[in-house]
């Protein structure tokens, strides 16, 4: 078998001082999580970050920047996760989108009730995302290059 690392794109939206995050069913259990998914074949990561936000929120997303790059081995399963976090607007609310089917609820929380659901977070990286987003982690996006033949 060959390895490989899951490559997942993740969207922090701020608004009012509050974060956009979805609370989510996996494996049984209920965890928030940013609006994020896994990279599609052809796709590239902005277009995956957008169209992730849209599924899992209904909420149409502009980014601006990159927080980070974050590499994140599960502890529980045989997964290696480098995931690509960006920051920017949620510009429209389609109201009567369809959610993603694992998704339970869409919420709005502050960084201190995001600290205080530590717990029930989906990974580390979903608050240490917002702590390096609260500390003015910004990358250009034009860091990122599609390269074509």
């Amino acid at each position: 078998m060959i390895w490989k690392p899951h490559v997942t794109v993740a969207a922090v939206i701020e608004s009012s001082g509050r974060f956009l995050l979805v609370r989510e069913r996996i494996d049984g259990t209920s965890v928030y999580n940013q609006p994020a998914g896994h990279l599609e074949e052809g796709e590239s990561l902005v277009t995956a970050v957008i169209r992730e936000t849209l599924e899992e929120t209904a909420w149409h997303f502009e980014p601006e920047s990159i927080v980070g790059l974050y590499r994140w081995q599960h502890p529980d399963k045989d997964k290696t996760y480098l995931r690509v976090t960006f920051s920017g607007s949620a510009i429209r609310h389609d109201a009567n989108r369809p959610l993603d089917p694992d998704i339970e609820e869409v919420v709005w929380m502050s960084a201190a009730g995001i600290r205080r659901e530590s717990v029930r977070l989906r990974s580390p990286m979903v608050l240490r995302s917002v702590e390096d987003f609260l500390s003015g982690s910004r990358y250009p996006l034009s860091l990122l290059s599609d390269i074509a033949e």
